[in-house]
């Protein structure tokens, strides 16, 4: 099952830690020899971003900074692992990363499963509920 990984702050100038930096790099080197991590990058800041909106049937651009944005996405990892269980422990093992080399940071990582040839993981209740229709 392929997962995607958001990592989500309020967006800063400031740069991370080296300790963060280097522990990351041993976290997404681990993930990688395992087969797990099939991407992964940062994103530059939401001045450089564009946003396509469609209202009303027409198509809108804005150009950033987008002041309304209290919290940007500042980077992302497809993964692919056999549960929802294993995603949310490599996200657990990011966040704690950051918690631990990065003081004062605070943020979330979304963990969200990829449309595939499978039914999304179903929910603790044990139903799936399936809206986005597939081509």
């Amino acid at each position: 099952m392929q997962f995607l990984m958001l990592l989500k702050s309020a967006e800063t100038s400031e740069a991370p830690p080296q300790a963060l930096m280097h522990a990351l790099g041993t976290l997404m080197g681990e993930m990688h020899q395992s087969g797990a991590l099939l991407s992964t990058g940062g994103l530059t800041p939401n001045a450089a971003g564009v946003t396509i909106r469609v209202a009303d049937g027409h198509l809108s651009r804005t150009d950033g900074p987008f002041t309304e944005s209290k919290e940007v996405i500042g980077g992302f990892a497809m993964i692919e692992v056999a549960s929802k269980e294993e995603a949310v422990e490599l996200a657990s093992r990011f966040m704690a990363a950051h918690r631990d080399h990065w003081p004062g940071w605070s943020g979330e990582s979304e963990v969200r499963q990829v449309y595939g040839d499978a039914e999304p993981v179903a929910e603790a209740e044990g139903t799936a509920t399936n809206t986005h229709a597939q081509p």
